[in-house]
């Protein structure tokens, strides 16, 4: 399966541990970490463990989340993509999750409607997934406009510790 995907502007991959450094300024970032639900990290070493988890993903399931990159500048913008969920969210596992996480002076660009569009086609024409899912703080307007964007639709809404959060899903025949 493929693990690179170009874009008119990005480029995605694997993530690499020399990506560290760009993984912490996104993993540290009180905005970008505000709707996670997981605290913001403090040590690079903690970046670097995810990139290391993220890669063990890759070998044992085939797909995880891949560094976006910004062609025009070279630089590792955050992360999208598809992964397997191996423990269960909203009642749900062993299915496809998109996610993505950016740095904010990327917000607002289209990247992540970009990255998730190869992140999709990946998904439904490579993988031949006929449902994807996707979860997104309820309070997180952004993500929640990216997904509709997408053509997901909300199909329900759970509880995590501290929030709500909504739950949509994207049906192949509907993508394609």
């Amino acid at each position: 399966m493929t693990m690179k995907i170009e874009t008119k502007r990005l480029i995605l991959r694997k993530l690499e541990e020399t990506d560290v450094k760009r993984m912490f300024l996104l993993d540290s970032n009180p905005e970008v970490m505000k709707y996670i639900g997981v605290p913001v990290l403090t040590k690079p070493e903690e970046s670097l463990n995810m990139i290391r988890m993220i890669r063990k993903q890759y070998e044992e399931n085939g797909t995880g989340r891949l560094a976006v990159i910004e062609k025009e500048t070279g630089l590792l913008i955050g992360w999208s993509g598809l992964k397997l969920l191996t423990q269960p969210i909203n009642g749900y596992k062993d299915v496809l999750e998109l996610g993505y996480r950016y740095l904010p002076e990327f917000w607002g660009k289209g990247y992540a409607l970009e990255a998730a569009e190869a992140a999709l086609d990946l998904g439904f024409k490579e993988m031949n997934a006929e449902i994807i899912y996707a979860c997104a703080h309820s309070e997180n307007n952004g993500s929640n406009h990216i997904l509709r964007k997408l053509g997901f639709e909300k199909t329900g809404e759970f509880t995590e510790p501290d929030a709500v959060c909504n739950w949509y899903e994207l049906k192949s025949e509907k993508y394609l």
